[in-house]
């Protein structure tokens, strides 16, 4: 058997090997990138309605994962509710968003954070696709918002989030904050839990080149409230989603315990593999 040492030094090596073929790659990524996005912008702006934007938006997403060499493969899409129902997902990268709007139908709009309003394309595009931003740090503009996106998935918008509300570098579920399901058990919808893989390491985190490779969605059963108070729901379909997710997904839990709101353990967390 190898030692560590040698394992080590041929890693190395690989890496350098491989350098000039990871910066070609990320130029392409860059320009693929810049080419769909501003095909994708243009339409945007010309299109009339909502849906027809979504439509667009799906359409160049999944051929800017065409152009990257990162087939997309989405599992059981025929387990979404054909209503009004709320998505969440784990969050793993940058692409997350990307992957979602390629794969779910034109009537899903997204919740995201309010600092994405500011990035320049992305802010435009996510307002032409009708996204809800949520302030995350300043608790009144939050509850603002909050009311906001309530008030708009009354009136029967299907919305996706990110309940994590950030990606870490280190693999694994951090906790779910409410919002999500505040939302679904105040208008009575149902919760469609849904996993991402592969993102994390085609584009990583940590700043890493981003890697050719498949990218995968998988619809999980969806998930409907009891018979309580809109609270007591709320915690039941957060905590039910969370643990389905957890299942599915094959990274380890973040949290200490089944408590989400308990801080992240870090011990644990250094052992996790990448997805």
């Amino acid at each position: 058997m190898r030692d560590k040492a040698s394992v080590k030094r041929l890693a190395t090596v690989e890496a350098v090997a491989l350098a000039p073929a990871r910066l070609v790659y990320s130029v392409w990524i860059a320009l693929a990138f810049l080419a769909v996005g501003v095909a994708a912008l243009v339409l945007l702006a010309l299109l009339p309605g909502v849906a027809r934007r979504r439509a667009a938006a799906r359409a160049a997403a999944r051929a800017f994962f065409r152009l990257a060499g990162m087939p997309l493969r989405v599992k059981f899409l025929e387990r979404l509710p054909p209503g009004q129902c709320v998505v969440v997902c784990n969050h793993a990268s940058y692409l997350d968003g990307i992957v979602l709007a390629a794969a779910l139908p034109p009537r899903f709009g997204f919740v995201v954070k309010r600092e994405m309003a500011g990035v320049p394309l992305a802010g435009v595009v996510l307002r032409r696709l009708g996204s809800e931003f949520v302030e995350r740090f300043d608790r009144q503009r939050g509850a603002t918002d909050a009311r906001r996106v309530l008030r708009n998935a009354s009136n029967g918008q299907s919305l996706v989030f990110f309940p994590e509300g950030t990606f870490t570098r280190t693999p694994g579920l951090l906790k779910f904050h409410t919002g999500a399901f505040v939302t679904a058990a105040r208008v009575g919808c149902p919760v469609g839990p849904a996993v991402v893989r592969g993102t994390r390491r085609a584009l990583p985190p940590s700043g890493a080149l981003p890697s050719p490779g498949r990218i995968e969605l998988e619809i999980l059963t969806p998930i409907t409230g009891g018979p309580a108070t809109p609270a007591r729901v709320a915690a039941e379909l957060r905590d039910r989603a969370r643990a389905a997710i957890l299942a599915a997904l094959g990274e380890p839990d973040l949290t200490c315990c089944a408590d989400t709101a308990r801080p992240p353990d870090r011990a644990r967390a250094k052992s996790a593999r990448a997805s």
